[in-house]
């Protein structure tokens, strides 16, 4: 029998919603389409099944040029929603296509119930996300909650003075006064741009900015400033999107009295008073009730957390988060950041998944990823490019048969790698730009520019690599940023002709994964977790056992099984190589996937 909260959902299609003011027009014919006030009579509605999904993410500014500007827009991922679809993947994620100065490229956002202008209008979005729908994909966007732009409303009202109703949306204090004159309140460091304090000569008083001076933090303790981030989310779940990847949402608490850090800690030395903070988990639990209200899906971002404090946020039935991208798997070859850059370490990232697999084994579910905007291109990172189809093949199994819900960023597929600039002038990062102007200075050039190589943002940014005509078929017009000189032999065009490329070995794993239960819901366990040049595991389930072997070396190398995997009686599902294997030896960067059943 249908519920009532069913009957409004399933009435509620294709009609203007007038609430917040918004006047947003409902897609026609989407199953999100929503009304909001017959919404809210109902408690919750039921949430999809995320465990079986997999999701592509799409940094608009570099994906596809649809209007001939250079720029990455809608009109542009209007044309590619059927290459996303026959990817294999069941959702998107977009990146921030919100109004923004781009400071930060979109993180730092000065409307949140709009369209990037650069990007198309809100009307084109709305196509979009209807044709999403058509075609079986969800759509989550990014919510970015921790800070906004300072060109936002907001904080040029709240700039004014102590006594407007915007005064305290962020996080303000008196100078320090000594010897030496003014000075910030604490002795934080930003993540982007040296002290994490701005004076500000209107207010006369210094703001938080965690992240770049033109991102200030918004003040989370405020009630009204986390019902204004109840109102951006109804706003867009009202317009039909499935939910949320919540930006730095762990960072939302902060400690009352902002003590100092720790003084000889650069960059990060802040983080312990304003990561995991005392009333993080009562403001996820309002927002949670939100994403409820509409059966919304809430990934949340958490740098540097730990698994048994993720634990906490994922699991049991008043969990406040659904999935969580983690950093631990993104520091298998640095120290913390990737600035602090050391030869990639196999067991390092082999500890990292374990931890996370076996900590929310039967209790919470894995988002799996090994690239985003965030972070270098992964073939460059932990792969090799001399073998780099192996590589980049062997990296995709290593990763997408855990338990857990993958994620895939723009140009993973096809294996785009790093970009390596002469000059320091040529990023536009402003992590990358910040690092070489500020730190490691006595270095000498040839060495300062390698680590920006390693670790820029800006490679995971280049235009995507669709063909190996002019601008790598990204635009008609010259890119606004430029693409990598290897796009004539790494595109999707070259890759949707060869059975045995990057692209299409993603295509086989994700079509794999979503057809075998034991793929999606076997328990997991490591083997040889010693060893520095492979990578096994189990998925088992209902009697069916598949082992995951990965090479992470560049040369041949023989194994035996682990105990009770009989190879006679081992069948060969999947492989990275187009020529036959051999059980019990792997080639360089080879991947097999073995099952057996039992009878």
């Amino acid at each position: 029998m249908e519920t009532e909260c069913e009957t409004v959902w399933k009435n509620s299609v294709g009609r203007r919603d007038s609430s917040e003011g918004s006047g947003a027009i409902i897609c026609e014919k989407s199953d999100a389409g929503r009304r909001t006030a017959n919404r809210r009579k109902c408690a919750a509605v039921e949430q999809f099944d995320y465990r079986e999904m997999s999701f592509y993410q799409i940094w608009i500014r570099s994906f596809q040029d649809g209007n001939g500007d250079g720029i990455g827009d809608l009109y542009g991922v209007y044309d590619r929603l059927e290459y996303i679809r026959d990817l294999g993947v069941d959702g998107i994620w977009f990146s921030p296509i919100y109004p923004s100065p781009n400071a930060d490229y979109g993180y730092d956002i000065s409307d949140y119930r709009n369209i990037h202008p650069d990007y198309g209008t809100l009307e084109q979005f709305q196509r979009v996300l209807h044709r999403a729908h058509e075609l079986g994909l969800k759509v989550i966007m990014d919510l970015v909650i921790n800070h906004t732009s300072d060109e936002h409303p907001w904080f040029q009202e709240s700039r004014k003075g102590k006594d407007n109703p915007y005064s305290d949306y962020y996080i303000w204090r008196d100078p320090k006064w000594g010897r030496k004159g003014r000075r910030p309140p604490n002795n934080w460091f930003s993540q982007f741009e040296g002290l994490a304090w701005k004076y500000d000569d209107q207010r006369q008083q210094y703001y938080l900015h965690v992240f770049a001076q033109k991102q200030p933090d918004l003040n989370m303790d405020n009630p009204r400033v986390r019902e204004e981030v109840k109102k951006i989310m109804r706003f867009w779940l009202d317009l039909g999107v499935d939910g949320f990847r919540e930006d730095v949402i762990t960072f939302i608490s902060k400690h009352e009295q902002l003590p100092d850090g720790i003084p000889f800690v650069p960059v990060i030395n802040g983080m312990p008073f304003y990561k995991d903070g005392p009333n993080l988990v009562p403001y996820l639990t309002e927002f949670r009730a939100v994403a409820k209200e509409y059966g919304a899906l809430q990934v949340g971002e958490a740098p540097m957390t730990p698994v048994r404090t993720a634990v906490r946020y994922l699991t049991g039935e008043n969990r406040v988060l659904d999935l969580m991208i983690q950093f631990d798997t993104m520091v298998a070859d640095c120290f913390m950041t990737e600035y602090l850059h050391h030869r990639f370490n196999l067991r390092k990232l082999k500890r990292a998944f374990s931890r996370w697999q076996y900590a929310l084994a039967g209790k919470g579910w894995n988002a799996l990823y090994l690239e985003n905007h965030d972070h270098p291109r992964v073939i460059s990172r932990y792969g090799s490019e001399e073998f780099w189809r192996e590589s980049g093949t062997s990296l995709a199994a290593a990763y997408l048969f855990q338990q857990g819900t993958p994620f895939i960023y723009q140009g993973q597929e096809i294996g785009m790698t790093n970009i390596r600039f002469p000059s320091i002038d040529q990023y536009l990062d402003v992590a990358s730009i910040n690092v070489y102007r500020t730190f490691f200075k006595h270095q000498p050039e040839e060495k300062r520019m390698r680590r920006i190589h390693n670790a820029s943002r800006d490679s995971a940014r280049t235009p995507m690599q669709w063909t190996g005509g002019e601008h790598a078929g990204f635009s008609a017009s010259e890119p606004w940023f430029p693409v990598n000189p290897n796009y004539p032999g790494i595109n999707v065009e070259a890759e949707e002709r060869d059975p045995d490329s990057i692209l299409n070995f993603y295509r086989k794993c994700l079509k794999l994964r979503k057809e075998n239960e034991t793929l999606l819901f076997g328990n997991y366990r490591e083997y040889q977790a010693w060893s520095g040049k492979r990578f096994l595991y189990e998925r088992r389930f209902k009697g069916e056992t598949i082992l995951v072997l990965c090479s992470f070396s560049r040369e041949p190398q023989t194994f035996r099984l682990p105990r009770g995997f009989a190879p006679g009686q081992a069948e060969l599902i999947l492989c990275n190589y187009p020529e036959g294997s051999k059980i019990g030896m792997l080639r360089p960067y080879e991947a097999q996937l073995l099952r057996w059943k039992r009878p």
